[in-house]
């Protein structure tokens, strides 16, 4: 199973990682190639040459909506600032319904920070972002649902497991003309991606629909702030616990069964 699909194929489960996650994205089972309109094509493609850049930042609010075990329908809000340099760094720093958070990746090392609690996680993962995601995945049981866009292939990742996207509309989003895209992907999940109708076609808003799970639940994420100019030190990834913040052990099966190295 590719990347893509992996970190879609896992369901919310609300612990550390939570402020970047949502319900994930079910793999598709066959190889078919998907049905992608012309247009679309081409957005993602100056979507994902944009996101290639070297070093970019930007801010995200997220919703889900889920149903609880009286099919009653509930929401968790998050709300947070991506960093990443490639092809190792990433920062990310949150605030939630359910706390505030912070993950540092240093090219060698994915910490977790559970900031109200004054605790943090940490474990050894390999040099690149992807291959980072990849052991977070395996190990925690969870996804991030915008990491498509935090790949060098963006466009890629997105079309994982899609099996067909076209336009629909354009609308306008904190000012600016974006283009609605929407997707199919077996099975029953809908995703509709608001792209800037312009040659960066960065992301402003992704809406994932889950039409086969009960109570049809939702992931809405709003993006904005995208800055391609920023120089970040390897000092911004690096996590020094403060005074009070004490380390979670985690299962020795981390490294070992993952493949991940120190």
């Amino acid at each position: 199973m590719k990347l893509g699909e992996l970190l879609r194929a896992r369901l919310w489960v609300g612990i550390a990682v939570a402020l970047v996650l949502g319900v994930g994205r079910m793999a598709m089972a066959g190889p078919a190639q998907p049905a992608i309109s012309a247009d679309v094509s081409t957005a993602l493609a100056q979507m994902g040459k944009t996101l290639s850049a070297p070093a970019f930042s930007f801010q995200a609010r997220t919703i889900r909506v889920y149903s609880d075990e009286s099919d009653q329908q509930l929401h968790i809000e998050h709300a947070f600032k991506v960093t990443v340099r490639r092809p190792d760094r990433m920062l990310v720093e949150g605030d939630g319904d359910d706390g505030a958070r912070k993950i540092m990746y240093d090219g060698k090392t994915l910490v977790v920070v559970l900031v109200d609690q004054k605790q943090y996680v940490s474990l050894p993962v390999p040099n690149t972002i992807e291959g980072m995601l990849q052991v977070a995945v395996g190990h925690f049981g969870l996804d991030f649902p915008l990491a498509d866009f935090l790949m060098e292939a963006a466009d890629k990742a997105f079309l994982t497991g899609i099996t067909a996207g076209r336009e629909v509309d354009t609308a306008t989003i904190d000012g600016v003309l974006c283009r609605h895209l929407v997707f199919t992907q077996p099975p029953g999940i809908q995703l509709e991606l608001w792209v800037e109708k312009n040659d960066q076609s960065v992301p402003r808003r992704l809406i994932v629909t889950y039409r086969s799970l009960p109570g049809q639940p939702i992931f809405i994420a709003d993006m904005s702030d995208w800055n391609f100019s920023i120089h970040p030190s390897d000092a911004d990834f690096a996590y020094q616990p403060p005074e009070g913040v004490t380390r979670v052990e985690l299962p020795p099966r981390t490294a070992t069964e993952l493949g991940a190295k120190p």
